[in-house]
């Protein structure tokens, strides 16, 4: 969903001093292609609000969400364009914990004058998007700014999520057995499972449908888990250097592997810890002795803790298992 490139640039840099300050200044800065950043994100706009209005009408009938339904709006709002104003609330939400997300790791990595692209969004029919990512073009020569842009973007989305989740969990409502119908079943992290006992006591998960507000959140949960894996350039990834820089290579290994059994739970993270014990375990080298500030070791914990509230075993599996 969300990584960053740490590999280094093809242009000379400055760079600081080894006392855990360093940064990277770009002798030539890249020219920004604000046109495929703007068409990306309407693009991204657009899916996302066709899959909210599906949701919303699926919703308002009391129907489990559908993604053959989801596919068929496209047809639909192309004669009807106004029924699109209902998918907003989802799209809406969704967007903006994605881009408070990307715009953590943007805004650290301009504190430290690191070069770093605006965000990509990518667009998918499926749930809307695909999720964002930004490019980090100049290396990294500090464990703190590491730690900083890795930590940044994680922490910034779980802030806007959780109103989310409450909002979108208050406009939900009960329906027997609803999660076990349809064509899909969504798991229920442990953020969402508590905040379900708080809004809902009494009531079992499987019988609160998620209002799109509430699922825009948990989509958001999702993506911060998958983001928050301790595996190579993962946010996560970052935030294990930072801390153990001579063990991540051998905890990004056991990671991945410990991924291909829950594959059991969710195909993805069969797929997930495949792809990233192949291909995504590599981290750039960091020589820095210093260490990370009491502040930044207690942000650590906070992202640890962010990462268990959004983890399930089992995101989406099929119906009626």
């Amino acid at each position: 969903m969300s990584s960053q490139d740490l590999s280094p640039a093809p242009y000379p840099f400055l760079a600081g001093g080894g006392n855990g300050q360093g940064f990277a200044i770009p002798a030539i800065r890249t020219r920004e292609r604000y046109w495929l950043y703007g068409l990306l994100f309407a693009l991204t706009v657009f899916t996302a609000t066709v899959v909210g209005a599906g949701m919303q009408s699926d919703f308002e009938r009391n129907l489990p969400f559908d993604v053959d339904r989801s596919y068929s709006q496209y047809a639909v709002f192309w004669q009807h364009p106004a029924l699109l104003l209902n998918g907003l609330p989802f799209s809406l939400t969704l967007l903006t914990i994605l881009m408070a997300h990307e715009l953590g790791h943007y805004l650290a990595a301009m504190y430290h004058r690191v070069d770093a692209s605006l965000p990509y969004f990518l667009p998918s029919p499926f749930l809307g998007t695909f999720g964002a990512f930004i490019r980090v073009r100049s290396p990294i020569y500090s464990k703190r700014v590491l730690f900083d842009i890795g930590a940044a973007g994680p922490l910034a989305g779980f802030v806007f999520l959780m109103p989310a989740l409450a909002v979108g969990l208050a406009f939900s409502k009960v329906i027997p057995n609803i999660a076990h119908q349809g064509m899909m079943q969504f798991g229920a992290p442990g953020l969402e499972w508590l905040a379900e006992r708080l809004i809902f006591p009494g009531v079992r998960s499987a019988d609160i449908y998620l209002h799109p507000v509430a699922r825009a959140a948990w989509i958001g949960m999702l993506a911060t888990a998958l983001n928050l894996l301790p595996i190579g350039q993962l946010d996560g990834g970052h935030i294990l250097y930072a801390f153990f820089p001579r063990r991540h290579k051998l905890v990004s290994k056991l990671v991945c592997i410990a991924l291909l059994p829950l594959g059991w739970f969710w195909f993805g993270w069969l797929v997930w810890g495949l792809v990233l014990l192949f291909i995504g375990r590599r981290h750039p080298l960091i020589f820095d002795d210093s260490e990370l500030t009491a502040g930044r070791r207690k942000l650590g914990w906070i992202a640890l803790i962010a990462f268990l509230l959004c983890f399930t075993w089992a995101p989406i599996v099929p119906g009626g298992l």
